[in-house]
C-alpha cells in the first residue's frame, strides 16, 4: 500500500500581528516550529508499507514562493499515486485538511482519506465533509493500521471499532470498542523522523543554529484548566512514559541537539523527573531541553529545577495566564498569582530563559491593559507571549461561552484572534494585545 501523510499548513489569521504597533511586530509569533509528532508516529505504525510523509509547514518555510496547497497536493498525488491520504488537524487547520483531501480525491477518486488529531478527537462529528472517508479519534495508530489493512484487503471498514465512516449524509460511528492501546508505555511507538530530513533546517527556534524535535514524556494532564484542550483529549487521565524509553529515544536522535518536550506539563511527578535527569547525566546525553513547567511547580520545588538545569534545561515555557488571582480561579488554574515572581526568580537563578505566557480576556478595558503592563514590566522575563483567551471547541470554556461566540471561522481559533465581542473596539483590542509583546527583556522570540 502507498500511504501519503500530509502535515497541514498553519492558519495565517493573526489579528494581533495585523493591528500591533510596528516595533512589536517582530516579536509576535508568526509560526509554530517543529516536525509533526503525530504523523511521525503514524508513519512508524505502518512502516511496512510505502509511506511518504510531507510537511507543508516545513515546505512553505523553506520555499516562501511556494505553490498553492492545491497545486502541491496535486503534484504529490500524481507523482506518488497513493492508495491512502491521511492527515491530522487542530481546530485552526481543519479546513486545510479538508482542502488536502478534496484535492487528493479530485485527482484520484479511488483514494481513501483518513483524518485524525486533536479536533477529530474532541469533536469527531464536526469533521463531516464530503472529502473525509474515515475519522480516527484519539491515540489511534493501531486503529489506523487496521484501516490500512482493510483497505489493502478491499474489506469493509464497518467491523473496525473506534472509527467514524462517511455514509454520505453523515458520519457514523462503528460499533464496539477498539482494543486497548498504551501509547505511553507498552505500545509506545518510536516516531519515524527520517522522512522529515528534507525540512530539518526549518525546525530551528529562537535563533538557535540547531534544529529541534518534539519528544513527549507524558500524555494528558492532571490539571483541569477551563481553556485547555489537552485534558479533555485524554478524559482527564495522565500517562507517564518510562525513563528508559526516553533515554533510548534521546540517544537515537543525534540530528536534533534541541529537544522540545511536548507535554502539557513536563514536571508532574518529581521523582520521575529526578530519575530521568539522573540518567541523562549518567549517559552523558548532551541536549538543550525546552519544556513547559507551571509557575507553582517551580516556586515550590526549586531543587528539581536546579537538577534539570544541570542536565541541559535551558528554556522554559511557563503559562502565567494572569497576574490576578480571581482570573486564575475563573480559569481553574489551581495556582496563585504570587507564584509568578517566585518562579521567575528560580528560573533566573538557574540560568534558564523563561517564555512567560499571559492570556488576555476579550473584556479587558484600557485600565486592565495598563495594569497588566505595569505588572509584566515589574516582573520581566527574557521572552514574553501575550495571546487571546480563546474558547477552543471541546473545552470547558467553549461550553461556558458558546452562545456568546461571534466568529465561527475555525481559521481564527489559534489564540491570535478574538472570536468573542471585545469591550474595546475590535482593532484597538488587538492593537493593545500586540503592544504588550514589547514588554520583555530579550531581543528575540521563541
Amino acid at each position: 500500500m502507498k500511504i501519503l501523510l500530509i502535515n497541514t499548513p498553519r492558519s495565517p489569521e493573526n489579528r494581533i500581528l495585523e493591528f500591533a504597533p510596528a516595533p512589536a511586530k517582530q516579536f509576535i509569533h508568526k509560526r509554530l516550529i517543529g516536525p509533526p509528532l503525530g504523523l511521525m508516529t503514524i508513519a512508524a505504525a505502518v512502516k511496512d508499507h510505502d509511506v511518504l510523509l510531507f510537511d507543508t509547514k516545513g515546505e512553505f518555510d523553506l520555499h516562501p514562493e511556494h505553490p498553492t496547497l492545491a497545486e502541491l497536493v496535486k503534484k504529490l498525488v500524481n507523482d506518488f499515486r497513493p492508495d491512502i491520504v491521511a492527515s491530522t488537524a487542530i481546530t485552526s487547520e481543519l479546513y486545510y485538511a479538508f482542502e488536502i483531501f478534496t484535492e487528493a480525491k479530485r485527482n484520484d477518486p479511488r483514494i481513501v482519506t483518513i483524518l485524525g488529531g486533536l479536533h477529530p478527537t474532541l469533536l469527531p462529528f464536526d469533521c463531516f465533509h464530503p472529502s473525509v472517508d474515515v475519522v480516527c479519534p484519539g491515540q489511534s495508530p493501531h486503529i489506523f493500521r487496521e484501516v490500512v489493512r482493510a483497505v489493502e484487503m478491499k474489506a469493509g471498514l464497518d467491523s473496525i471499532p473506534g472509527i467514524l465512516l462517511n455514509k454520505g449524509s453523515a458520519l457514523v460511528k462503528t460499533p464496539g470498542k477498539p482494543a486497548p492501546w498504551d501509547a505511553a508505555n507498552a505500545d509506545y511507538l518510536m516516531p519515524d523522523r527520517e522522512p522529515l530530513k528534507n525540512w530539518i533546517e526549518t525546525y530551528k527556534v529562537g535563533g538557535s543554529p540547531f534544529p529541534s524535535t518534539y519528544v513527549f514524556t507524558s500524555l494528558g494532564c492532571p490539571y483541569k484548566c477551563t481553556f485547555c484542550s489537552i485534558w479533555p483529549q485524554f478524559k482527564g487521565k495522565y500517562y507517564q512514559r518510562s525513563v528508559e524509553s526516553l533515554i533510548t529515544e534521546l540517544q537515537s536522535i543525534p540530528d536534533y541537539p534541541v529537544v522540545r518536550f511536548a507535554d502539557a506539563n513536563t514536571v508532574v511527578d518529581l521523582d520521575f523527573m529526578s530519575l530521568l535527569f539522573n540518567r541523562i547525566l549518567e549517559e552523558g546525553i548532551s541536549k538543550t531541553f525546552v519544556m513547559d513547567i507551571r509557575a507553582d511547580v517551580a516556586a515550590r520545588h526549586p531543587g528539581i529545577i536546579r537538577k534539570m538545569a544541570e542536565g541541559g534545561l535551558k528554556v522554559v515555557i511557563c503559562g502565567f495566564e494572569s497576574y490576578r488571582d480571581e482570573e486564575l480561579r475563573k480559569y481553574n488554574k489551581s495556582s496563585a498569582a504570587s507564584d509568578i515572581a517566585e518562579a521567575i526568580k528560580v528560573f533566573n537563578d538557574n540560568g534558564i530563559m523563561i517564555r512567560g505566557n499571559y492570556v488576555i480576556p476579550n473584556d479587558y478595558s484600557e485600565d486592565d491593559f495598563k495594569a497588566l503592563e505595569e505588572y509584566s514590566s515589574s516582573n520581566p522575563v527574557v521572552y514574553a507571549g501575550y495571546t487571546i483567551l480563546t474558547p477552543m471547541p471541546g473545552t470547558v470554556f467553549y461550553k461556558q461561552v458558546k452562545d456568546k461566540i461571534i466568529d465561527h471561522d475555525y481559521l481564527r481559533y489559534n489564540f491570535f484572534n478574538s472570536v468573542l465581542k471585545t469591550t474595546l473596539p475590535y482593532e484597538k483590542f488587538h492593537e493593545r494585545v500586540g503592544s504588550l509583546w514589547l514588554i520583555k527583556k530579550g531581543t528575540d522570540v521563541i
